[in-house]
């Protein structure tokens, strides 16, 4: 870091510097190579964390606000994630041992990853995005290798939220047929990190699911995934503010009822309700090229092509694999249910 504030610096005083003159250069130009605060913030902001240089890594900006609806599911992530990593002094004087990870499941397109990147933004933490698909192909041969990297990376750089998604391609049950050794040294390998085996400080696990119950249950022990939480399709009054979020920047008529359109989308994930704002300027663009607004008519044309992807039997299915595996899995594992599930 010390090297990118060095450049800053020079780059800031190149002109006043005549590198062809012979003369020396000026005491007053020599004087003004001081860092200063707003150095460091600009190194910050430009130098990613040596630690981390090997692993995709980013500072997520996606806000709550941005995030529509769903608001008891983000106080719950707040106080699981959040308020941990900001707070851990509390934590400690109040003797109350934070969550080591969240587990997130639900239907494809409810918001997973918006919360998870949401809730780092929050937390001022580093965020590392692992897909489980591309940490089988990303360490052909040596995937267990691969999470320990990952989890000691983490700890290097922490305050640090490692965000596995797609997680039941990595940690799905030990015993099935399809690919057996390596889930069980992946899935051995997730045990033994998330254990803590070496202290996990400010270091927190958030996992997307979309097939929870494909989970090997002995991560959903107390110390691993300590909370297993749904994420619905969202409700009229959550439809209304997703569309808000969504029409935000969008010209749109006086003759847009939003609240015509929440109720008329019934079982839209959020990103069902993206896609149809976004098909409903198309439209308007497509009938007129200088369209200046976007019309209820688009709108409800738009709604003839963007279909809800989700359905009332889907969210039932989830339902009933809260009943019938998770809690059951816990209860196994732990032998008592945990009240916080989810």
């Amino acid at each position: 870091m010390w090297v990118k504030n060095c450049l800053i610096i020079l780059r800031r005083l190149l002109p006043e510097i005549k590198l062809r003159d012979k003369n020396p250069i000026p005491k007053e130009v020599l004087d003004k190579l001081v860092v200063t605060p707003i150095d460091f913030e600009e190194a910050l902001r430009l130098v990613r964390p040596s630690a981390l240089r090997e692993v995709l890594i980013e500072k997520p900006n996606t806000t709550w606000e941005q995030i529509g609806g769903l608001e008891s599911i983000k106080e719950e992530i707040k106080e699981a994630v959040e308020w941990p990593l900001k707070y851990s002094a509390n934590f400690k004087r109040m003797g109350i041992k934070p969550p080591r990870g969240v587990l997130l499941y639900g239907p494809p397109g409810t918001g997973k990853t918006l919360l998870a990147k949401a809730v780092a933004n929050g937390s001022e933490a580093n965020f590392i995005l692992i897909k489980g698909p591309e940490l089988l192909n990303m360490f052909v041969g040596e995937s267990e290798k691969g999470v320990r990297k990952i989890f000691e990376k983490a700890r290097q750089a922490a305050p640090t939220i490692i965000f596995f998604d797609e997680v039941d391609s990595i940690a799905h049950k030990r015993g099935m047929e399809f690919g057996e050794k390596v889930t069980e040294r992946m899935v051995n390998t997730l045990l033994s990190e998330m254990d803590g085996l070496q202290e996990l400080n400010d270091v927190l696990v958030i996992a997307a699911t979309n097939r929870p119950d494909m989970i090997d249950p002995a991560l959903l022990r107390p110390g691993r995934f300590d909370r297993v939480i749904l994420i619905p399709v969202p409700d009229e009054k959550s439809r209304l503010e997703i569309l808000k979020v969504h029409t935000k920047g969008m010209p749109i008529a006086k003759d847009v009822n939003i609240n015509e359109l929440s109720k008329g989308t019934n079982n839209y994930t959020g990103a069902d309700i993206e896609a149809l704002c976004r098909e409903a300027a198309i439209l308007a663009l497509r009938k007129d090229k200088n369209a200046k607004e976007v019309k209820m008519d688009n709108f409800k044309d738009a709604l003839k092509k963007v279909k809800n992807s989700v359905d009332s039997e889907d969210m039932e299915k989830y339902k009933r694999i809260e009943e019938d595996y998770l809690k059951t899995a816990r209860g196994a594992a732990i032998k008592e249910k945990l009240s916080y599930l989810g």
